[in-house]
């Protein structure tokens, strides 16, 4: 009867004190909140695009490197790509970083539109995402130490989401095969936590070229590369008729020639294709790859194309949804403070809102097993590789659509600053969960393992080819 008293007793111990240690964690990360929003706002500055964000990669390097991880610089081939690791043994447990800017959405940190003069903007939010996580990544490191845990903490360092398939690239490279849980997050409106859902996508760039000629003088003797460009769009939209309705095309001419007068020997478009079914996509992008050629010789030019980019649809793991939305509860939201809200109200009525909710800045949304796809994500390919989770963070004024002016303002705010410390502390108390109890672990492992499929072979769906360092260019 004794033993059984001092079990109890142990295990309340034990309990207790897990519960006072997360709390100090919490409290050194508030402590160290101005730090963090001083490096995620320099970040928010540079507006680096994908594959060229070497400010802000040498500022998370060097924030890291001060806390004693072990930096592995341009991993796969990638100059902006890294790996941090404190720590040894299992479990392994991966953070993602993001910190790529959006081309042509330079935004000042003001509630009205206004250039802040320089192409690229953080539209996404990624100044946070990268800074959140590296946060995140130290205070586990703290965590670790403090508890002399075994363990491995690892910040994956990840250029170019947008349109550049970083992540794919490290994944392809064997980066994330020893990893047995990876965790990220992203900027949003809202603080939830429901099942992750994204699409499959293919992007390339389809080059035409003709024969220059005098548009007017000489016109029999040119072929328009231009006219190859507009003859692919004209094909690839009629074909949206004939594609799964829930399919995505989107495109945009890069480079339509240079003066009215000069028949172009050069143009080029860039498409993106997007389904929640890789295999839909495949094929569609097949289709594309047909009209290209179709265009080409039905006006005497010839076409090359390149493979840009290429993402997995997002693999859910509810074992781990469940985890991070319970913590992310227990976290919260925050309230705006009166300059937030004039901010705050002043961008609502920008987007056409009658009113500003802010239900779920404050609180956070209810928990949904069932994920919708809107967009896509490199973390896709992630998904496929090792059971991963996510979640969104309060950062934008409700309402506010990401790739937007609005998202950029608030994102340069401490509005945008505090939603990132509540995906920091989020992303830290899973972890130590993660770490404490190795069975939640293995139970994620085997939902994994069973939604994969058995026979599950990884191809990355941009094939072969080199990373495209400038694809921004």
């Amino acid at each position: 009867m004794k033993k059984y008293y001092l079990c109890i007793l142990l295990l309340a111990f034990v309990h207790g004190y897990g519960q006072k240690d997360k709390k100090t964690v919490l409290k050194k990360l508030d402590s160290k909140s101005e730090t963090y929003a001083s490096i995620a706002q320099q970040i928010f500055d540079y507006a680096e695009m994908g594959y060229i964000e070497h400010q802000s990669v040498a500022l998370l390097q060097n924030t890291l490197e001060k806390e004693d991880f072990r930096i592995q610089k341009g991993v796969a081939e990638i100059p902006t790509a890294f790996i941090a690791e404190y720590g040894s043994g299992y479990p392994v447990i991966a953070v993602l970083g993001e910190y790529d800017a959006l081309p042509g959405l330079s935004q000042k940190r003001v509630p009205k539109k206004e250039s802040a003069g320089e192409a690229a903007g953080h539209a996404c939010g990624h100044h946070l995402f990268g800074t959140a996580s590296a946060a995140s990544a130290i205070a586990i490191k703290d965590w670790l130490k403090a508890n002399k845990s075994s363990g491995t903490i690892r910040f994956y360092g990840c250029p170019a989401e947008e349109g550049g398939s970083g992540k794919v690239y490290l994944v392809r490279a064997g980066l994330f095969n020893d990893v047995d849980v990876a965790l990220h997050w992203h900027p949003a409106s809202v603080n939830a936590a429901n099942a992750g859902a994204a699409l499959a996508n293919k992007s390339a760039k389809f080059r035409f070229y003709g024969i220059s000629a005098h548009a007017a003088g000489a016109p029999e003797r040119g072929r328009s590369a231009l006219d190859g460009v507009e003859a692919m769009n004209m094909m690839v939209n009629m074909m949206r008729e004939h594609i799964p309705q829930d399919a995505r095309i989107h495109y945009v001419i890069t480079d339509g020639g240079k003066a009215p007068n000069v028949v172009p020997n050069f143009a080029e478009v860039y498409y993106y294709a997007r389904h929640g079914e890789r295999k839909v996509v495949i094929d569609i992008f097949d289709r594309m790859v047909k009209a290209a050629k179709g265009a080409a010789m039905g006006t005497g030019t010839t076409m090359k194309y390149e493979m840009i980019g290429g993402t997995h649809e997002l693999l859910p793991n509810l074992t781990l949804q469940k985890l991070v939305h319970n913590n992310l509860s227990q976290v919260g939201g925050f309230r705006y403070t009166p300059e937030e809200s004039a901010f705050a109200n002043k961008i609502s009525i920008s987007l056409g809102q009658k009113t500003l909710d802010t239900k779920f800045v404050e609180q956070v949304a209810p928990y949904s097993p069932i994920g919708k796809a809107y967009g896509s994500t490199d973390v896709g390919d992630v998904s496929f590789t090792v059971p991963t989770v996510g979640f969104a963070a309060a950062t934008w004024v409700p309402g506010t659509p990401a790739h937007s002016w609005q998202a950029v303002a608030a994102g340069g705010t401490s509005i945008g600053n505090k939603g990132m410390m509540i995906a920091a502390k989020t992303l830290t108390l899973t972890a130590i969960d993660l770490f404490s109890n190795h069975k939640l672990v293995q139970k994620a492992k085997k939902e994994f393992l069973e939604k994969r499929g058995a026979n599950f072979v990884y191809q990355a769906m941009l094939g072969d080819r080199p990373p495209a360092l400038d694809y921004r260019k």
